[in-house]
């Protein structure tokens, strides 16, 4: 009589293999050999993995098989598999892993590929392997040449951004109406209220707001959200870029402007606002060795240069909160009544040009591709002759707007600052904030980083000099 030994089912459906054995169908066929030879099967020894991957790190359930199988009680003697690339489409790791399950006695079965014993049969099983791993590598990549050709011709097929959700057959996606609620109050937050990154999301995750995958938000997470230009129209996948006709929540204007301003942002800030003490932390330097001056939460609170701190100088520049603010407050209101004062142009606005010329160009290259499309069609009879000309003149007179655009940036003089009226209304701005005892330090420290890149203070003098960009 044969001995009844007790076994596990490993069953797995690659995505891209539409000719596979359902799961269902697999697990029948498993069950049926398992009973035909003997083999008994536990309801909690079924492993379905509901992802695909060539790689064992990215099966959840296969490592939990793994490691059940090589438990000290030993619970499995055999596990059963559809086919050897359902258990590994890597040869290295079947051979790794089915080397580990032999030394605790667990054999690995396909009950459609049936081997003899002795060498050969295992000479025949690694061929078998090295099969599948060839033509696991083969139909990655021709999926992959599949989904750009799908992209080139304007098709939906990237995980849907947050507040999205697919539709299927490569159509454009939909709003998602339980996340888009989530995505507006990040792009309000940081677009209307003046919150950097690290602030909103710990807004988002005080509020009970959860990534789509059900993690907490991060800074890096609100950062790609905020500057991921699906929302202003543009699908992106694998370097192809598209206008797509998904319905968007913020204008193309409203899109390059944040992006803009999180540019210019990042050049003047080594961390955001919100993570400091103070909203004047990081922003005032020290006058005898450019260091920064550090806040400290006292019963008195000051500030310090932090090298004086560790004993890099023996020269203080201590001063306290309140006679800082104040100061500061006095040298804006001093601006505000007539003081004469100097401000530089962000060295940003040239680039900020240069990237919206390339951005144009891009455009115009686009419209020559268009051109040549509408040619062809009028060639192969496609389209008639009024029609040739009718989309002919639309796609001139785009080319003529474009180029206006292109000229008005190169004639735009890049070095002239800021007007002296426009630039006392931002400072009257900043300073209305400052002032404001309502306004948070996130508010205070990001309107004042707007206008002002450093501010050194010189104790001896008790002076602080500004250095403001507009």
């Amino acid at each position: 009589m044969e001995k009844l030994r007790t076994g596990a089912l490993y069953i797995r459906v690659s995505t891209a293999d539409q000719a596979e054995l359902s799961p269902d169908a697999q697990k029948r066929l498993l069950l049926e050999y398992a009973k035909k030879n003997h083999i008994i099967i536990g309801e909690d020894f079924i492993y379905e993995e509901s992802v695909s991957g060539r790689h064992a790190q990215k099966r959840p359930k296969f490592q939990e098989m793994i490691a059940m199988a090589k438990s000290l009680a030993h619970p499995i003697d055999v596990i059963l598999v559809w086919k050897y690339s359902r258990f590994a489409r890597n040869q290295e790791e079947s051979i790794v892993y089915k080397s580990m399950l032999k030394r605790d006695n667990v054999d690995v079965i396909s009950i459609s590929e049936p081997l003899i014993d002795g060498p050969f049969g295992s000479l025949i099983e690694r061929i078998i392997e090295w099969m599948d791993e060839y033509y696991s590598i083969r139909l990655s990549g021709e999926v992959l040449r599949g989904m750009k050709e799908k992209a080139l011709r304007n098709g939906y097929q990237s995980v849907p951004s947050l507040g999205y959700q697919a539709v299927g057959k490569g159509k454009a996606f939909v709003i998602n109406n339980d996340e888009i609620d989530i995505v507006k109050f990040i792009m309000d937050s940081y677009d209307n209220k003046n919150l950097d990154p690290s602030g909103i999301a710990r807004r988002c995750n005080a509020m009970g707001y959860h990534t789509r995958r059900g993690n907490l938000f991060e800074r890096r997470t609100i950062e790609r959200i905020l500057r991921n230009p699906f929302y202003s129209g543009t699908v992106a996948w694998n370097g192809v870029e598209f206008e797509g006709d998904h319905e968007t929540i913020i204008s193309k204007e409203q899109y390059n402007n944040r992006v803009k301003l999180m540019d210019a942002r990042k050049k003047t800030q080594s961390h955001d606002v919100s993570t400091c003490r103070h909203w004047l932390s990081g922003l005032v330097t020290c006058s005898i060795c450019g260091a920064s001056l550090g806040h400290n939460n006292a019963k008195t609170p000051f500030f310090q240069c932090w090298k004086y701190a560790k004993g890099y100088h023996d020269s203080s520049c201590y001063i306290s909160e309140q006679k800082l603010e104040r100061m500061v407050l006095q040298y804006f209101e001093d601006i505000l009544n007539g003081k004469d004062f100097t401000y530089k142009s962000r060295s940003n606005k040239a680039a900020i040009n240069n990237d919206e010329l390339t951005f144009l160009k891009h455009e115009l290259d686009k419209l020559d591709t268009k051109e040549s499309r509408v040619k062809d069609a009028y060639e192969n009879e496609i389209d008639s002759l009024e029609e040739y000309k009718e989309n002919k003149e639309r796609l001139n007179r785009q080319r003529d707007e474009i180029k206006d655009k292109i000229k008005v940036i190169k004639e735009r003089n890049v070095d002239n600052p800021v007007p002296k009226e426009e630039a006392l209304k931002e400072i009257r701005n900043v300073y209305e904030i400052l002032k404001d005892p309502t306004a948070s330090y996130e508010v205070k420290g990001n309107f004042i980083r707007s206008i002002v890149d450093k501010i050194v203070f010189d104790r001896k003098k008790c002076l602080l000099f500004f250095d403001i960009k507009l």
